[in-house]
């Protein structure tokens, strides 16, 4: 706001310099907070409490007192140029510039009144106007006093408040940033700037933490990483933005290592998955010579590539050449020749017993004669670093199936007599045929048993097989039989032995 008063008066006696040391009481008056120039553009640093204040432009011709001119920018107050008539005063010089720093600014009206033209007076209106220009400076000066203190209270709460606003860094994921909060600790902060935070993420100072100004808070978010170190896997969390910074807030010794990915690449906040392959140490035993190299193969068959070693034929490692090499782990290289052997092995055959009621007891008859199967082996015959090893069966086939023997065994009760025959005397004629053994068989191979018989003969006795695998009680009853038949001629040589 902006306050100017005007007024022309009549002639004046005597109408001397100001005693205020070039303020006119008569003329327009500026005050302001700060420091302004002289009567140049000024700005109130209380913003919008008191707003800002306008100038009074050009003061110009005073007019009858003056014509007091544009109130536009605080200009120049200038010259009063010719005061005007000013009474009999005549010119009434330059008053050049001045500062007032009693007056508020808010105390000067926004419009200034339209300055009014009055006739000229004489002494007694001279001093009627003193009178009256000594009231308007008390006037001000009587309501300076509560409007001061106004002032004072306002600023008073604006120190409060500028007390509270703290200015902070804060940095989220490396993004650093300048604001003024009125929050007390951390936690406070990141919920007034939206900065969502997890487990795995990183805060410092802590949450709980209380804010001064110029404090800086760092937020670091948790990336995960699948991370398969020397084949073995494991997820891990890191607040890392780079692979070679997670490697080493990991610990992981990545000098020589092989990396999946480049050690520059960045950590989205989805993470990455990340194969590392550390540097080992690995022995090559080959050929009668040890070779130590330093590696990061993923395989035992690369490490021996590594080392320049070739593999032939049936050539293996001491390991499975696609395990992992693991640090200060030996390998022997392990040369092999061989052969492979087939062998023919007989498949021993079942017997099947089958009791037969039509033959006596202690008689069994083979009914269908067993048959042996036939078993193919094959064999490897092999040397190991020119030592021969033990032959190691590789491959079984059945040739031929066994046939399964079937014997039958009689069940059936022996009598205790062949009437006409029981008084003979059958042991001197088994004596004289067989020397007494009941499985004899002569040289051409067709008789058999005690009292040779020939197998048409015991079969037409009712016997079963042959006669030499009969008990010897039924070769004895079968013999009887044959007495009563045809007497002591089918023995030509021993029948005689029967009445002997």
């Amino acid at each position: 706001m902006s306050n100017a008063q005007f007024e022309t008066y009549g002639p004046s006696p005597a109408h001397e310099p100001p005693a205020y040391g070039g303020f006119d009481p008569y003329s327009a008056q500026t005050l302001g907070y700060g420091v302004p120039g002289a009567y140049q553009t000024r700005t109130d640093t209380y913003g919008p409490v008191y707003g800002v204040y306008a100038g009074y432009g050009d003061h110009s011709v005073h007019g009858g007192h003056g014509t007091h001119g544009d109130h536009g920018a605080h200009g120049d107050y200038g010259n009063h140029g010719n005061h005007g008539d000013y009474g009999n005063h005549g010119d009434y010089g330059d008053y050049g510039d001045y500062e007032d720093t009693y007056r508020p600014a808010y105390e000067i009206p926004e419009t200034a009144p339209t300055p009014v033209v009055r006739p000229r007076r004489g002494r007694r209106a001279a001093r009627r106007h003193r009178a009256r220009a000594a009231e308007r400076v008390d006037g001000p000066m009587r309501r300076l006093v509560p409007q001061a203190l106004v002032v004072a209270f306002l600023a008073g709460g604006t120190t409060a408040f500028v007390a509270k606003d703290k200015a902070i860094e804060l940095s989220v994921d490396g993004e650093p940033r300048t604001m003024h909060t009125f929050a007390d600790d951390v936690t406070e902060l990141l919920d007034e700037e939206g900065v969502e935070v997890g487990a795995h993420d990183l805060v410092a100072p802590a949450p709980d933490a209380a804010l001064t100004n110029g404090d800086e808070v760092e937020v670091h978010y948790g990336r995960p990483v699948r991370l398969t170190l020397d084949g073995q896997r494991r997820e891990v969390w890191t607040t890392a933005r780079t692979v070679e910074a997670a490697l080493k807030q990991l610990g992981v010794r990545a000098e020589g290592a092989y990396l999946s990915t480049s050690r520059s690449r960045r950590i989205g906040r989805e993470g990455l998955a990340l194969d590392v392959r550390t540097e080992r140490a690995v022995t090559i035993m080959a050929d009668g010579l040890a070779r130590t190299i330093r590696t990061n193969a993923a395989t035992v068959g690369e490490v021996v590539e590594q080392a320049g070693i070739t593999l032939h034929g049936q050539d293996t490692t001491s390991v499975p050449q696609d395990s992992f090499p693991r640090d200060g782990q030996t390998v022997t290289v392990l040369r092999i020749t061989g052969r492979k052997e087939i062998r023919d092995e007989a498949i021993p055959f079942a017997v099947e017993r089958i009791d037969d009621p039509s033959v006596f007891k202690g008689t069994e008859v083979v009914e269908r004669a067993g048959q042996p199967g036939l078993r193919r082996l094959t064999y490897s015959l092999r040397t190991v670093n020119g030592v021969r090893q033990k032959p190691r069966r590789i491959k079984s086939e059945v040739v031929r199936e066994p046939r399964t023997q079937v014997v039958k065994v009689g069940t059936k009760p022996l009598p205790t007599s062949v009437q006409g025959a029981g008084d003979l005397n059958w042991q001197g004629l088994a004596a004289c045929e067989s020397g007494g053994r009941p499985d004899a068989v002569d040289s051409s191979g067709t008789y058999g048993g005690l009292y040779q018989f020939d197998t048409q003969t015991w079969r037409n006795l009712g016997g079963k097989g042959r006669p030499q695998d009969a008990p010897a009680a039924e070769q004895t009853l079968r013999a009887k039989k044959l007495y009563v038949r045809q007497g002591a001629s089918p023995w030509p040589h021993c029948g005689s032995r029967l009445h002997g």
